[in-house]
């Protein structure tokens, strides 16, 4: 009888094809379908315990993983939404256990989802509206300690802005992107972010261009929230390779961040602000450490180590992959680069495929001073991603050479053939989609 039972069940794909059936549009910006949806789930966003809510254009999980780390490494049980995922649906949903969290498990999401399908009796809701109340839901029937939650898109109209008092309130560096959704200047995109700021909730935000701290600042004094802001506040800098972090309570001298890049710093300092802003739990000098070094982020910046990737490419080539796909995403891979080569010397080729709403142009060009090389790929199974030929153009304009791939493993094979002195380092680039296909072809999704 079991076995009946378990075979009507549908798999996750079948059941999130369902659901994307249910809304014409991926992307429809709204609270009020989130509103219906969790009235008639009882309300489990109201059931969470302290929530740290997280908007911004770049750094988003990466921020967000330190502050997991380092408050699991407090010994505080933390659940983690987040998006999108790489490889699997269930990387959105980390359940918050003893001694770390977990990944939600197929048969607990599938109920949750199952749940959130009934509740919505076949109206209209985007899938994310969907996922986002399962999220909810599966949090609040598993007890833990906080709750890490990623904006989805934008802020204001985000699924995720739905929680009335959070503990904070993140924001990470601002920058240009879903114009077609956020507006086409950074004081409007700003403002989008901005309108998760609550009323006497502390705001915690990186260095920003100054058209877009303009905009914050007004939010956080028309919500009467105290801000601290990256620069005055509280300042993080590298000193000897070290993490050194100084705000009104003293100064941290920690180790480095194991994540790559400069802006891993930022990130790093950004989420020892915010424990300290909220001081609502217990994370002492240790903790931090930990948390810094033991931090994981899939596809940012992320040296491939092992797996089929290595075997396809030049032999002692080095592959890193990174999900940057906007202007501001280029140039903190483009500077993780220049770090890379000032270390160790070695040419650099760029692997590259973008989704059809993205700046090719805007994103290569950080690329232009390190490599002449680029291979456009396509994005396999993925609807709205951008033609290579696209991609070609806007590296050619760029006056950079460039080669089509009909996908990954036929562009590490071409640079096997080629003769390099030094083995090429390979950055494959462009999109988190593209990123979450690497992942999987090579063997190494995230857990």
């Amino acid at each position: 009888m079991n076995g009946s039972a378990d075979s009507a069940k549908p798999s996750l794909g079948e059941l999130i094809g369902r659901l994307s059936a249910l809304h014409q549009k991926r992307i429809d910006l709204g609270l009020e379908r989130m509103h219906r949806l969790l009235e008639r789930l009882g309300h489990p966003e109201r059931k969470l315990p302290p929530v740290i809510h997280i908007a911004g254009t770049n750094g988003k999980g990466s921020t967000l993983a330190y502050l997991r780390a380092m408050l699991e490494a407090a010994g505080v049980r933390v659940h983690a939404y987040t998006s999108p995922y790489l490889v699997r649906i269930n990387e959105c949903f980390r359940l918050g256990r003893a001694g770390g969290g977990v990944l939600v498990g197929d048969d607990e999401l599938r109920a949750a989802l199952l749940e959130v399908e009934r509740v919505n009796a076949g109206e209209a809701a985007t899938v994310f509206e969907l996922k986002t109340a399962a999220a909810f839901l599966l949090f609040a029937q598993n007890s833990a300690d906080a709750v890490l939650l990623e904006v989805g898109l934008g802020g204001r109209l985000d699924s995720t802005n739905v929680i009335e008092t959070p503990a904070a309130c993140v924001i990470t560096p601002v920058s240009m992107d879903h114009m077609d959704f956020l507006g086409d200047t950074l004081a409007s995109i700003a403002g989008e972010k901005a309108a998760i700021i609550k009323r006497g909730v502390p705001v915690i935000t990186a260095e920003q261009a100054g058209e877009a701290m303009t905009v914050i600042e007004a939010q956080a004094r028309r919500m009467r929230a105290p801000l601290f802001a990256a620069g005055e506040a509280w300042h993080v800098n590298v000193e000897h390779g070290r993490l050194v972090y100084s705000d009104d309570r003293g100064l941290l001298d920690l180790a480095a961040p194991r994540l790559f890049g400069r802006h891993q710093f930022d990130n790093a300092g950004l989420a020892i602000a915010t424990l300290r802003a909220t001081n609502v739990f217990k994370v002492n000098q240790a903790a931090f450490e930990a948390g810094i070094v033991g931090a994981e982020w899939p596809a940012r910046m992320q040296r491939i180590t092992s797996g089929e990737l290595l075997a396809w490419g030049p032999q002692g080539s080095e592959i890193w992959l990174d999900g940057g796909h906007n202007a501001e995403g280029g140039r903190v891979a483009a500077a993780a680069l220049g770090d890379l080569e000032e270390r160790v010397s070695r040419p650099l080729v760029v692997i590259s495929g973008m989704m059809a709403n993205k700046d090719a142009k805007a994103f290569l060009a950080n690329f232009a001073g390190l490599t002449r090389h680029i291979i456009a790929v396509p994005i396999p199974g993925t609807e709205n991603a951008m033609p290579v030929d696209r991609v070609t153009d806007a590296a050619r304009s760029l006056g950079m050479r460039v080669e089509i791939a009909p996908g990954i493993e036929a562009a590490l094979r071409t640079l096997a053939k080629l003769a390099y002195e030094v083995p090429p380092r390979i950055l494959i680039t462009g999109s988190l989609y593209l990123a979450g296909h690497v992942l999987a072809i090579n063997g190494t999704p995230p857990a």
